[in-house]
């Protein structure tokens, strides 16, 4: 009997030893919600952070503002929202989903790229009888296409071209409608015409500033996103020295 009982107290013992770690293993995975703008900068970033935090995990989903926000307003497992503006966690604060405080991290720059046109010209590029379609980002879910039209709208010139307009869910969409061809001109996010896969694939031209104001990208941790220590570290190196050399390199101005 006593034989029985020690064996039952070896096999639980056993049964403790494999199950009990996993169940009390901290999970260190960082869930990021980025704007779509973001896939080359943090791309490069995370790389970066990696070499020096390898054991690090850290998941990028990425995506229009909008999309995003309502993704998390129905409770997806996000521990960190990168939005292309402010009016996003803006909303996720009021709904009372965020964690810290909003913080800027960058600002963006709208630039018109082209695969075939001079752009040069600048914004009346757009009455070339050439430029069939003109692929802009939906401004309901992305801060870019809303700077865009407001820019085109303050010209008189957004009103003479809807009918040209094709219009892309995300800036990365935007930006795949004027690599493509299926649209003449893009009005994408400057980082983009900055990335691998699109320079010196075709010409681009930045909207001046005192007619298309940079984009004001902001931050927010998620709720439970305040209690992960690494993602706690990850939202601390993305807006360290040790990044700004990557930020200027697609384009974005620092705060």
């Amino acid at each position: 009997m006593k034989r029985k009982f020690y064996l039952i107290l070896i096999l639980l013992a056993v049964i403790l030893a494999i199950f009990l770690p996993r169940f009390f293993t901290y999970n260190h995975k960082v869930t990021i919600a980025a704007a779509a703008n973001l896939r080359y900068v943090l791309e490069e970033i995370k790389n970066q952070y990696k070499k020096e935090y390898p054991k690090a995990e850290i998941q990028i989903t990425y995506g229009s503002s909008g999309t995003l926000t309502q993704q998390i307003l129905n409770g997806a497992p996000f521990t960190l929202f990168m939005s292309a503006d402010t009016k996003f966690p803006e909303k996720i604060t009021k709904q009372g989903f965020a964690a810290s405080s909003i913080k800027t991290y960058a600002y963006g720059k709208v630039a018109m790229w082209s695969s075939s046109q001079e752009v040069s010209k600048g914004l009346h590029l757009v009455f070339s009888p050439e430029v069939k379609k003109i692929a802009i980002a939906n401004p309901d879910n992305a801060p870019y296409g809303s700077n865009t039209v407001k820019a085109l709208a303050s010209q008189q010139l957004y009103n003479k071209i809807t009918k040209k307009i094709v219009w892309g869910e995300n800036i990365n969409q935007t930006a795949q409608f004027a690599f493509s061809g299926n649209a003449e001109i893009g009005f994408i996010a400057l980082s983009l015409a900055l990335s691998p896969e699109m320079k010196n694939k075709g010409r681009y031209y930045v909207l001046p500033r005192e007619i298309c104001p940079w984009v004001e990208q902001a931050a927010v941790l998620i709720k439970g996103g305040q209690d992960d220590e690494e993602t706690l570290r990850f939202f601390k190196y993305i807006n360290s020295p040790a990044c700004n050399s990557i930020w200027e390199k697609y384009g974005y101005g620092l705060p």
